[in-house]
C-alpha cells in the first residue's frame, strides 16, 4: 500500500458545466489509476483560498464520464499541480502509479451522476477539508470513466479566485 499526495499551488478554478470538458490549468486537480485492476482510496482533501479579496468559490470533486489521457502536473516550480508524491519517505511506488495534475491530452469532464463532494467557501483567506470516516473512504477502481477517473473543478456559479490544496489518498 502507498500513501500520497497530489497537490497544486495558486490555481483559479474556471465556472465550467457538467457537461463541457474541463480544458489545462483551469482545475485544481484530477486523478487517475495507474492500471485497469487499480485501486485508490481518497482520505482527505484540502483546499485554501487566495483571493484578494471577498470571492465565494464553489468545487465539486466528481467521478468523471470522459477520462483523462496522459494527464500530467503542470508545476515543478511557482504555481501549479504536481504529480502525485510519496508520503513515506522510503515508500514503495506500485509498478504503475496512479497519475495526478491539471493539465492532459484530453481533459476529463464530470460526470452529471457522479459528484461526489462539493465544496463552497470565501477564498479570501477561506479553507475548506473533508477527511473521510473510516469506512467512507471514495474509492477509484480502473484508470477508465468513470469509476478509476475523479476531478476537483469549479461548478458553474465559482467566483474566480486562486486556491491552494492537497488530495491524500492511497493505492490498496
Amino acid at each position: 500500500m502507498a500513501k500520497y499526495s497530489g497537490s497544486w499551488q495558486t490555481i483559479t478554478a474556471t465556472a465550467i458545466n457538467d457537461t463541457a470538458a474541463l480544458t489545462d490549468s483551469n482545475y485544481p486537480y484530477a486523478l487517475q489509476g495507474g492500471t485497469a485492476t487499480q485501486r485508490n482510496n481518497i482520505k482527505e482533501i484540502f483546499v485554501g483560498g487566495e483571493g484578494t479579496t471577498s470571492t465565494p468559490v464553489a468545487l465539486v470533486f466528481a467521478r468523471d464520464s470522459t477520462a483523462s489521457a496522459t494527464l500530467v502536473g503542470t508545476g515543478t516550480t511557482g504555481a501549479g499541480a504536481r504529480v502525485p508524491a510519496l508520503l513515506d519517505g522510503s515508500g514503495t511506488a506500485p509498478a504503475t502509479a496512479p497519475k495526478g495534475g491539471n493539465s492532459a491530452a484530453t481533459d476529463p469532464q464530470r460526470d452529471t451522476a457522479g459528484h461526489l463532494l462539493h465544496f463552497s467557501f470565501n477564498a479570501f483567506g477561506g479553507i475548506v477539508r473533508w477527511v473521510a470516516a473510516d469506512g467512507y473512504e471514495i474509492s477509484m477502481v480502473g484508470n477508465a470513466a468513470s469509476l478509476g477517473d475523479c476531478s476537483l473543478s469549479g461548478v458553474a456559479t465559482t467566483g474566480a479566485a486562486a486556491t491552494s490544496g492537497h488530495i491524500l489518498f492511497e493505492t490498496v
